[in-house]
Order: C-alpha cells, then sequence, then structure tokens
C-alpha cells in the first residue's frame, strides 16, 4: 500500500474511533434522537454532488431504517444514559460476529472455523463487561444502556445483510453497488423518525429550545458526525478499497476500537475498571481471530 494511502486509511480509522467521543460531547447540549436526525440532516447536501445508486427502493428503504433509525437510536440513546464512548466502540464492533451467524441464516453462507473462534472469545469478554456492569461505582454501566449498545450492533448487522441481499442482486446483472452513494441517498430515510422520536421523547418545548440554543460544541458535533465520519469516512474508505483488496483494507478497522478507547480517555477523561479493560481487549483479541486469513498463499 502507498504511504499516502496507508495515511489516509490511519485518517479515517482516527476519525471513526473518535466518533463516540464526539458523539458523546454532542449528547452534552442535544437529545439522543435529535442528535441522530440533525447528524443525517447534515448529510442531505451532498446528494446534489454524489449519484443515486443502482438500489431498489425496498432494499434502500430497509437498510436507511435499520442503520439509520434503529442502530444509532440505540447507540446514542445507550450514551446519553451512561455508556462510556470507549466501551462503545469497541461493543459495536460485535456487529463483525453477528453478521457472519445472519448470514448463515439469511444467505447460506458457511461461517469459518475462526469466526467461531473469535466469536467465542468475544463472547468471554462481553461476559467480563456484563459482570462489571452490575458492580457498581463510578464506573458503573447501566445495564439498559450495555443492552441497548448491543442491540445496535445486532441492527448494525441486520443493515449489512439487507447490503448483501442488495448487492448480489446487482452482482447478478454484472453491476456493483456503490456504498458511498448508498450512505447519502439512505440519509433521506430517518431524520423524519427519529425527529418524532425526539418529539415523544424529550416533548415539543425541549426539542425546540434546543434548535433554538445550539451550542458551538453542538454544531461542531454535528458537522462532524455528518462530514467527518459519514461523508468523509466512508467516501475515503470506499476509495480505498477499489484501489487495493478488502483484505489489505478490512484488517485496519480493527484499530477503530483502539483510536476510541483512547480518545475517549484523552478527551472526555473516560475511566475503565480492570474487569471492562480485561472485556474490551478480550473482544479485540476476538475481532483479530475473526479476522485471521489462514489460506496459504501460492509460490
Amino acid at each position: 500500500m502507498k504511504k499516502k494511502d496507508f495515511i489516509l486509511a490511519l485518517l479515517v480509522v482516527v476519525i471513526w474511533g473518535a466518533n463516540f467521543t464526539v458523539i458523546k460531547l454532542g449528547l452534552g447540549g442535544v437529545p439522543s434522537m435529535l442528535l441522530v436526525s440533525l447528524r443525517y440532516l447534515s448529510v442531505l447536501p451532498a446528494l446534489f454532488f454524489v449519484k443515486k445508486p443502482e438500489l431498489d427502493w425496498k432494499y434502500g428503504l430497509a437498510y436507511g431504517f435499520s442503520v439509520g433509525v434503529l442502530q444509532f437510536s440505540c447507540l446514542f440513546y445507550a450514551m446519553e444514559i451512561g455508556m462510556p464512548a470507549g466501551l462503545s466502540s469497541i461493543i459495536l464492533q460485535s456487529a463483525a460476529f453477528m453478521t457472519p451467524l445472519l448470514a448463515a441464516g439469511f444467505l447460506r453462507e458457511k461461517v469459518k472455523p475462526n469466526q467461531i473462534a473469535g466469536l467465542v472469545v468475544a463472547a468471554g469478554g462481553l461476559y467480563l463487561i456484563g459482570v462489571s456492569a452490575g458492580e457498581g461505582g463510578s464506573s458503573s454501566i447501566p445495564i439498559p444502556a450495555l443492552m441497548l449498545t448491543l442491540a445496535a450492533a445486532f441492527f448494525w448487522a441486520i443493515s449489512n445483510i439487507i447490503l448483501k441481499f442488495a448487492s448480489n442482486k446487482l452482482e447478478k446483472e454484472g453491476k456493483k453497488l456503490d456504498m458511498v452513494g448508498v450512505v447519502i441517498w439512505t440519509s433521506l430515510v430517518p431524520p423524519i423518525p427519529l425527529f418524532i422520536m425526539s418529539l415523544i421523547k424529550d416533548s415539543p418545548q425541549v426539542v425546540f429550545s434546543t434548535l433554538m440554543n445550539l451550542s458551538p460544541m453542538s454544531i461542531f458535533a454535528i458537522l462532524y458526525l455528518a462530514i467527518g465520519a459519514t461523508i468523509f469516512g466512508y467516501g475515503a474508505w470506499n476509495v480505498l478499497l477499489g484501489k487495493y483488496e478488502a483484505s489489505k483494507i478490512s484488517p485496519l478497522s480493527l484499530m477503530v476500537p483502539v483510536t476510541g478507547l483512547i480518545t475517549a480517555r484523552l478527551i472526555l477523561g473516560e475511566v475503565m475498571t480492570p474487569m471492562q479493560w480485561a472485556g474490551g481487549l478480550v473482544i479485540i483479541a476476538g475481532l483479530v481471530i475473526a479476522n485471521i486469513n489462514f489460506k496459504r498463499q501460492k509460490a
């Protein structure tokens, strides 16, 4: 990989990892559902610059709802009620284990032995974090927040399966799915449902008061989530996937929870218990195992 492309990949990983810290900062001034809605609204101007993907409308609606409404409402609300940013960045990666299992059930794809091994290892890490959630104390995690983060990972995995269905359909026609186009154009789906959810959860008075009094930090968080993590992040990642084999690019995403932990510690001052650290490291180990390529290179 060229040096400039490697630097670009690392930049994306850092931006995605810091994304969780930025969510926390944004939640300091904007309720969770409203913050997600504003994130997607801020993506919409990109519609004028990104070509509409060849995606069946039913897949587009299903993807937009699963990843935009369900995944992010669960994740943002979990962080709003006490889920640490650093641990969120790790636990959300559980989608990497859920996706192959769902693919086996819905797409009849085979689950690789290393994926099963990685899942077992990661389950041990989740158990350690779950045990620590019930310990109490200043570093304790509310169990509902932990369960919502796992739910967010599940809905992310569901969205991956939806994209796989759509991609398989296009491949039969000799076409390729444009992921950047999918991310941008399906951003039309979440804003209204999330805004309605915010009106119900937070009350119209809170919603409109928040909109009229957005702080500089809230505006920064919204723009970071929309432009940095979504438009630039997915755009750059898609460019890299177009230039190199997926086997060379995808493993770099394993650094997202690492950068997530570091930024949460440096910026938010998050402190985790030894049990939480152990659980997080075990999950990362499971991710590494699940992504190991055991195929021998031909001489």
